[in-house]
């Protein structure tokens, strides 16, 4: 599988016209080589596959890593690289521009005389695509948020916190096995709903509000996202009404996505029907977004974006309507793109819930 992986990278560098890429980002490091840990690095060039860390991580590497040879470093890793980058006799280098400093970048190249250039998102391209193992751990890190979602429907009552609400969905993912969160979960109440990203609070749930819950988690190195709207009790007919526009606009969205569809097209369906109805101004961010080692990844699904979307490709249907100082609704699924069409791996019904009635 990583063998694999380093091959598609290979033809890359190839193309480009690189003689190694140094790859330090967490995501794709571990993407190309199986390390689960942090703080290390990878030097690939076309005859090796060299993996590099310290002292801390070096056992675990020799433990995980099977397609490269582990070498620890001493001292400052600039100096490591510059090393080992004349060993190697190279002479141009790619990197993370997306995850390099400028600092970080100046160290590097006052210590080598290789040429380093910006790869720009040539590892991000590969990862694109999931092959069956990725789909496999975000398959089953959806399932989690499904399980847990069905947990707080008997769980959420009037007259708890959203932090309560928060801290309950937290410790039910881990445990069903969860190894952390996607992201800081989003319990947004009342007139708070209508805050895209509201992170809970001490605010009470109360009968007549929408509560918004948008929540993931990771399992095996890969994350699940997923939102759900639901009533606390009964709520008013314009919340109602909202809810429709947007649930119907994001089945839409399901039926329409497949293979050789542009992003922006997609992004379309729902906005379209949301403008339709009156509500195009209350929904201002992006149809949805790749997930994956990340849960914010390749491809973009909103007006600017540019992709076209291919078999294995993994993103988010979330299209929302955000009223200030009334409330909104959000629901989303995680969708992975199939030969024909696409499948929603969010399970969770996604029909107005009234609790506490």
């Amino acid at each position: 599988m990583f063998e694999d992986r380093i091959k598609k990278l290979r033809k890359s560098m190839e193309l480009r016209g690189l003689d190694a890429v140094l790859v330090i980002g967490d995501p794709n490091r571990n993407y190309l080589s199986g390390f689960t840990g942090d703080e290390s690095f990878s030097i690939i060039t076309e005859e090796k596959a060299l993996f590099i860390t310290d002292s801390r991580y070096t056992q675990q590497a020799k433990n995980e890593v099977k397609d490269y040879e582990v070498l620890e470093y001493k001292g400052a890793f600039p100096d490591f690289f510059s090393d080992t980058i004349k060993k190697l006799n190279v002479k141009k280098v790619g990197f993370e521009d997306n995850v390099v400093s400028y600092n970080l970048f100046s160290q590097f190249s006052s210590k080598t005389e290789a040429e380093l250039i910006p790869m720009g998102g040539i590892i991000e391209e590969i990862r694109l695509i999931k092959d069956e193992g990725e789909i496999k751990s975000i398959r089953n890190a959806a399932s989690i948020a499904d399980k847990a979602f069905s947990h707080m429907l008997k769980f959420i009552k009037a007259g708890m916190s959203e932090k309560e609400i928060g801290l309950e969905l937290e410790f039910t993912m881990k445990k069903l096995g969860a190894k952390d969160l996607s992201f800081p979960s989003i319990v947004a109440s009342g007139v708070r709903s209508s805050l895209p990203h509201g992170k809970a609070t001490d605010k009470i749930v109360e009968k007549g509000d929408f509560l918004t819950l948008d929540f993931g988690c990771i399992f095996e190195e890969y994350c699940s996202d997923m939102t759900r709207t639901v009533a606390i009790g009964e709520p008013n007919d314009k919340l109602k009404e909202i809810y429709n526009v947007v649930l119907k606009a994001q089945e839409d969205v399901l039926k329409f996505i497949k293979p050789a569809l542009n992003t922006k097209d997609v992004d379309s369906v729902a906005r379209d029907y949301i403008t339709k109805k009156g509500y195009g101004s209350y929904f201002g961010h992006g149809l949805g977004h790749g997930v994956g080692r990340e849960i914010h990844e390749a491809p973009r699904l909103s007006p600017m974006s540019d992709v076209v979307l291919k078999e294995g490709m993994i993103v988010t249907d979330e299209p929302g309507i955000y009223i200030p100082n009334f409330g909104g609704v959000r629901i989303e699924d995680l969708v992975l793109v199939t030969k024909d069409g696409c499948e929603a791996l969010s399970k969770s019904p996604k029909n107005l819930i009234r609790l506490g009635m």
